[in-house]
């Protein structure tokens, strides 16, 4: 029989139903981003633990170290051709929101760039009183002459679009135009666009994200404009890329299924979507001659073909024919793949040193490699190919050496066109690869910077940082991302020369030996993810580098939840726990924010089955009194929307309740990255290092 609830018996189930969560999680009140309640407890924390860090006489100084590298001129302007000239993003101290600019690639090539701002977002938050943020630009190949330009407010995921052109260097009037929403833009033709972005109720999947593509003509309204494919709720996303060849233009759209596994669908000539018959674990990396490349993330058989994971594919779009481009070897992983005019340029992993190949195909339909030869023992980074041409810009680093940019003409000649100045006087630094053994007896590589004379005299204060998830590799950088302090320039110069020691840990989750090394702690498997960080801890240790009173461990994002584990797991092993914009709570992480786009990743919690070994590890329900823990530095984004600043939040209150200290830093703008400009990211990157420096080396002199 079934029974109609009045409203009013609806309206006292759901109220029961939010007491029966609040009592099974009192701090659910904190999951209210803007909430005038959580933003109080947010100040308070803010004003109780800046006033204590920002007090140490060591704070001031590192701040002017950290501004002084994330604002200098000195730095490499890393640019992508299009079209003849080389365009570049550059933030500094006069232009905390940055510059988009161009130069020609000629002068690009010389090292003496001449710059041509092209936008100054500084001028145009100024002009408009908008918090505006870059976010994502897209422009039409080849001319690059029409483009959408992506506005965040604060440094959010989600942005507004506006159309630019790059010939007027303004926004078009009565030009393409989108709402703040996480949308994705290609262009069609100068008049049409494909876009996925929130037109209401049906058009977002649960992750939060467009499920439907709309094709979107000059003049017309978005709510006019015809949806062209559809996905499923439950996926993460419907992706469009479009490839413009001298003849045709293809339309492929991946429906990702999870964070990891798509669908790749093509336009037909009468505009219907084809399946293409690709695994689900593949990446799709763009189109040459009417063959789309893919890179297996799995094994794969075709029409009586076999491909191995790590590959390298090209799919013939007119018979499904499939050529082998590149397969790595098992102490390998491809990191990069870029299509130029008329070949490919590989970046790989070769035991988490950088190598790269350029690949052309034959006549007879071989494709053969030919390496660049580039500087070894690394970091290499494709900053640029394609654009017109087979010319490529590769930049070479490693944690002493300063970031160096190379030229490499489609002949594979290649020149040095520039190198950063150093940050700080490396002399006496050593950086060494070592392997710890983990619990299940892999060999998981690390790397180890110090100051010789430190590391020879043993039981030093000692920073260990860790990723471990989405198949992100953490590499040995000089200067590669700047949101991530532990960093050979900023560590060296704020940590090293301080008499610390940095570590970097190649853990299971990443992609440092492909695919296998992610799939190995995906969902059920996490810990072991886990065990190999803890295994580098204790090498650290049982090798005399350190100690459990000196050592510490920092990460952010999927490596804040590392930190939450090593917290909850093992607190014997640190004396000082960096916790940055954090995910903790893995019973609700999927109903937060992005949270459902992580399932693949992490499992979902609404099932019983995964809940079983998600909760063995969730860090926030094993928060529990009496335990030995190191009094943590918490930081996240009120801003975030992209990992819920609830997750820190709770974590911090509910240590309150059950009587530990701690440090929390949330910052009222900035996005994922936590901050919003040079500046804040300067200032909330000495906090970090006067944390560990209070708690591992003691108060100042």
């Amino acid at each position: 029989m079934m029974i109609k609830l009045t409203c009013a018996a609806a309206a006292l189930l759901a109220l029961s139903s939010a007491a029966a969560a609040e009592e099974a999680d009192p701090y659910l009140w904190l999951e209210n981003v803007e909430g005038e309640k959580a933003l109080d407890w947010v100040r308070g924390q803010n004003e109780r633990s800046l006033s204590d860090l920002e007090s140490d006489a060591r704070f001031e100084p590192m701040y002017e170290e950290a501004l002084s590298v994330l604002t200098s001129d000195q730095r490499l302007a890393l640019g992508q051709v299009h079209n003849g000239q080389v365009y570049n993003f550059w933030q500094d101290e006069d232009h905390k929101r940055g510059l988009w600019r161009r130069a020609s690639v000629e002068s690009y090539r010389a090292g003496s760039p001449e710059w041509e701002t092209v936008l100054d977002f500084d001028a145009l938050a100024a002009a408009e009183d908008r918090n505006w943020i870059r976010g994502s630009t897209v422009c039409l190949s080849p001319e690059y002459v029409h483009c959408m330009v992506e506005l965040s407010d604060g440094g959010k995921d989600a942005g507004y679009w506006r159309e630019f052109n790059t010939e007027e260097k303004a926004f078009v009037d009565g030009g393409f135009a989108l709402d703040e929403a996480k949308s994705y833009v290609t262009w069609y033709d100068e008049n049409t666009l494909i876009i996925g972005t929130d037109t209401g109720e049906g058009s977002l999947t649960s992750s939060g994200y467009p499920r439907t593509v709309q094709r979107l003509e000059r003049g017309e309204s978005i709510d006019d404009a015809p949806v062209i494919f559809e996905g499923e709720e439950g996926d993460v996303g419907e992706f469009t890329y479009v490839e413009h060849e001298e003849n045709e233009t293809h339309v492929i759209i991946s429906r990702a299924v999870t964070f990891f596994e798509s669908e790749y669908h093509y336009a037909k000539g009468d505009g219907e979507f084809e399946k293409l018959p690709l695994p689900l674990n593949t990446d799709y990396q763009g189109m040459l001659d009417g063959r789309a490349i893919f890179t297996l993330r799995e094994d794969w058989t075709h029409n009586g073909d076999s491909f191995a994971q790590g590959t390298v594919v090209a799919y013939a779009l007119t018979d499904g024919a499939v050529e082998t481009v590149f397969e790595s070897a098992d102490n390998q992983s491809v990191d990069d793949v870029e299509i130029g005019k008329s070949n490919i340029i590989i970046q790989y992993l070769d035991d988490v040193s950088g190598a790269a190949v350029r690949i052309t195909r034959t006549r007879d339909g071989v494709w053969k490699a030919k390496a660049i030869k580039l500087p070894e023992n690394g970091v290499l980074a494709i900053t640029s190919a394609g654009g017109g041409t087979d010319d490529a810009i590769f930049s070479f680093e490693s944690m002493t050496i300063p970031d160096s940019l190379y030229y490499v003409t489609a002949k594979n000649k290649v020149e040095k066109i520039a190198q950063t100045k150093p940050f700080y006087d490396a002399t006496g630094v050593v950086v060494e690869q070592r392997f710890a053994t983990s619990a299940d007896g892999t060999k998981v590589p690390y790397y180890i910077m110090g100051l010789d004379s430190v590391l020879k005299q043993g039981n030093a204060p000692t920073v260990q940082y860790g990723y471990g998830g989405f198949l992100v590799p953490i590499l040995p950088v000089y200067y590669e991302d700047p949101s991530r302090p532990q960093h050979g320039a900023l560590a060296g110069l704020m940590w090293v020369k301080r008499g610390g020691v940095l570590v970097i840990s190649n853990i299971r989750g990443g992609s440092e030996y492909g695919s296998r090394w992610h799939q190995a702690a995906l969902k059920e498997n996490r810990q072991r993810g886990f065990d190999d960080f803890i295994a580098i801890s204790e090498d650290l240790i049982e090798t005399g580098v350190t100690s459990p009173e000196k050592l510490g461990a920092i990460g952010r994002s999927n490596g804040g939840l590392l930190m939450g584990a090593m917290l909850t797991q093992r607190p014997d092993l640190y004396g000082a726990i960096d916790i940055g914009v954090p995910l903790l709570d893995m019973k609700r992480y999927n109903k937060l924010l992005a949270g459902a786009s992580w399932m693949g990743e992490y499992g979902n919690p609404d099932i019983p089955e995964e809940w079983a070994y998600i909760s063995k590890y969730s860090p926030y329900q094993h928060l529990k009194a009496g335990e030995p823990y190191p009094k943590v530095l918490f930081y996240t984004s009120t801003k975030d929307d992209r990992v819920h600043p609830g997750h820190a939040r709770k974590a911090a209150a509910k240590m309150s309740d059950l009587g530990y200290d701690f440090f929390y830093y949330e910052n009222i703008e900035g996005g994922h990255g936590g901050t919003a400009n040079q500046e804040q990211l300067a200032h909330r990157t000495a906090l970090e290092w006067v944390y560990f420096a209070r708690m591992l080396m003691g108060a100042a002199e």
